[in-house]
């Protein structure tokens, strides 16, 4: 059995009634959602993974099984992401496709990556809009595929490529403006592909 027919096994218990269930999900994706909370809602993690999963739980007749479950997940994720800085800025009509976490203020995280270049890269990162980032942190540390992005996002899946070849363009320019050395900007791009390992 795969581990996402494992999880969408574990979801139906859950939906039953099963805590334990719940509780072998929730441990299953805890490091995933932490990862993607911590770069863009530094302090805020084990809230958003706990209204993530409340939310998971509250729209279970939501989840159909067109995607797996860990994709249903992030998207859930990616909605209490925006309605956390909905309520923070008391703004609802903040545009995630050009905001970046800089841009609301979130202080740059120099904990989740230790080097140098990690913090660079996470640096440039923060820079970019939250969709932009939320798109190559899916594909490259969560190694989820264009149309699972796509569902994340709720764009169609030409749409993430296109998303995903501006996004590395916003990386290597804002590179480019943390640091003048070539060697720096070159690791701290590779790191990109080596950081969900």
């Amino acid at each position: 059995m795969s581990a996402e027919e494992r999880d969408d096994a574990l979801f139906a218990r859950w939906r039953q009634g099963d805590n334990g269930a719940g509780g072998a999900l929730i441990k299953r994706h805890f490091s995933a959602l932490h990862r993607f909370f911590s770069t863009k809602a530094r302090g805020q993690e084990e809230d958003l993974i706990q209204t993530t999963f409340v939310a998971c739980v509250e729209a279970r007749e939501a989840f159909r099984g067109e995607a797996s479950f860990r994709t249903y997940l992030f998207k859930i994720a990616r909605l209490q992401l925006y309605n956390h800085y909905r309520k923070v800025y008391r703004h609802g009509a903040l545009d995630f496709t050009t905001t970046s976490v800089l841009d609301l203020g979130t202080s740059p995280s120099g904990a989740l990556l230790k080097r140098e270049e990690r913090e660079l890269l996470e640096r440039a990162l923060q820079q970019l809009p939250v969709d932009q980032q939320i798109a190559l942190e899916l594909t490259y540390w969560e190694g989820l595929a264009a149309p699972q992005v796509a569902d994340v996002l709720g764009i169609p899946e030409n749409t993430v490529y296109s998303r995903l070849r501006r996004a590395k363009e916003h990386v290597r320019e804002r590179l480019a403006q943390l640091t003048s050395r070539a060697d720096e900007r070159e690791r701290a791009l590779a790191l990109l592909a080596r950081a969900g390992e």
